[in-house]
């Protein structure tokens, strides 16, 4: 591993990395995070009352829209030719948490894991979007990568541990 730090040039200016010499691999990146509501508004995403229409469903289309932006939010992220994306869910109802998972997939040259974080990210914006109405008192937290693989550095699992 180099001791220089790859997004800064000779003067220190943040600059992108350049990945035209890294040979392309396929990657997948799996992102998850969770939002704690109301047991108002369990019922509502269940029994698709929400006002404003299907949560999930159109929670689903905003995080999956959200990762092939991903490049136009975070400066140094290349943009990518996504070659898979899906938003899934768990509705855990004991305990009112609705959790997303955003797994991203790419043949190229850098990784997939900031388009994943960004689409579980705004899928969760979105979900407290459709619901504000019932409940404001939702709370979104716990995003983190689950697991990426491909690319030099190989395959990352989270361990809870």
């Amino acid at each position: 591993m180099s001791d220089s730090f790859t997004h800064f040039d000779e003067k220190g200016n943040a600059i992108m990395v350049d990945v035209s010499e890294k040979k392309e691999t396929a990657r997948t990146a799996i992102a998850c995070g969770s939002i704690k509501v109301s047991k108002e508004i369990m019922d509502a995403v269940i029994n698709h009352t929400a006002k404003k229409g299907d949560v999930l469903g159109v929670a689903r289309v905003a995080g999956i829209m959200a990762v092939k932006q991903t490049s136009s939010l975070i400066p140094m992220c290349h943009t990518l030719l996504i070659t898979k994306c899906s938003v899934d869910f768990e509705l855990l109802e004991e305990e009112s948490i609705i959790k997303a998972y955003c797994t991203v997939k790419v043949n190229g040259k850098t990784g997939v894991e900031m388009e994943a974080l960004t689409g579980v990210s705004v899928t969760l914006l979105t979900i407290y979007d459709m619901c504000k109405a019932i409940d404001k008192r939702m709370v979104m937290g716990d995003i983190h990568l689950i697991e990426k693989t491909g690319g030099k550095s190989g395959t990352f699992k989270f361990n809870e541990d």
